[in-house]
């Protein structure tokens, strides 16, 4: 902006043709770039290069690159450099599986995936949910019985345990009466 002023093209113009608002570009002159700000801005770009050149670098090793480049600084703080950009590595954490592989079904499926009955009390299907509330979780055992489309019975414990299950059991056959 100075240089064009030197030359003779006022500022508002050069701002409005920049597409810059006055008052942000004055704010600017007044409290120029801070010495922190500067040296983060470096650090930054010494980062940025090291990512370039080898994507599949996280934090730690782009550290490292940008030590030999003449930037020093803790990984904490490349680390958080990194997050702010998003210059995460290509090759990234696997998440989700924890390691764990699906196996067999545990019990065998009985129904056979027909969840339709022609008589009360031939087919029930039940469910466990988890309900947050003020005082802590509450688990909701429910059985339903297919044919009617009723919850025939039900538990509700602050614990998911096997008894919530067995209550629920317990409460439908005792309502249905056999």
């Amino acid at each position: 902006m100075s240089e064009l002023a030197g030359d003779g093209i006022p500022v508002a113009v050069s701002l409005r043709v920049l597409k810059l608002a006055r008052q942000p570009y004055y704010r600017w002159r007044k409290h120029r770039v801070t010495a922190s700000e500067l040296r983060a801005a470096y650090r930054a770009n010494a980062l940025f290069d090291a990512h370039r050149d080898d994507p599949e670098f996280g934090s730690r090793f782009l550290t490292v690159e940008a030590h030999a480049a003449g930037e020093v600084m803790c990984e904490r703080t490349a680390w958080r450099i990194c997050r702010d950009n998003q210059w995460w590595s290509v090759f990234g954490k696997k998440r989700g599986k924890n390691g764990k592989r699906p196996g067999p079904p545990v019990h065998e499926d009985l129904v056979k995936r027909d969840f339709a009955a022609d008589d009360v009390n031939e087919l029930w299907l039940t469910d466990i949910t988890e309900h947050s509330t003020e005082e802590g979780k509450l688990y909701l055992c429910a059985i339903k019985d297919v044919f009617s489309g009723r919850i025939v019975g039900y538990s509700m414990d602050s614990r998911m345990k096997a008894r919530l299950a067995v209550n629920a059991l317990v409460s439908a056959v005792t309502r249905r009466g056999e």
